[in-house]
């Protein structure tokens, strides 16, 4: 019966040159990360057949004293059709007059800027506060 003990070896795991190894393999994988193109999926996009253009719209304020603004500039109705026109010959089908009059100003104000869009052929949206009190 032998009664010695044996002598084990520690069994150590040396870190020095795992850390190495895993710090170069972070660096490769940074590197190649952003040289991938991330656009790698190539789809064929749907084409029109007409070119779709920017909707032409003109903001109309009417105050509550019934002066109208447009672009900053203080218009009478009689000049408005003057005014507005430039923007609806660019394209009279898109073009579109916002109406932004407060809620104190006479519906005959309002109307009568409706005309206008309509008799040089553009729409006419009226703008109001979606807020109910």
């Amino acid at each position: 019966m032998n009664l010695r003990r044996r002598l084990k070896g520690h069994q150590e795991l040396h870190a020095g040159a795992l850390n190495d190894i895993l710090f170069i393999l972070l660096f490769f994988f940074l590197i190649v990360s952003t040289l991938a193109n991330p656009n790698v999926i190539k789809l064929s996009q749907p084409k029109a057949k007409s070119d779709t253009k920017a909707k032409q719209t003109v903001i109309v304020n009417i105050k509550p004293t019934g002066e109208y603004i447009i672009n900053g500039k203080q218009v009478k109705i009689e000049e408005m059709t003057a005014f507005i026109q430039p923007y609806v010959q660019k394209d009279s089908t898109q073009a579109t007059v916002a109406i932004n009059a407060d809620k104190t100003v006479p519906l005959e104000n309002v109307v009568a800027v409706m005309r206008v869009a309509r008799d040089l052929g553009a729409r006419s949206t009226l703008l109001v506060d979606t807020k109910v009190k």
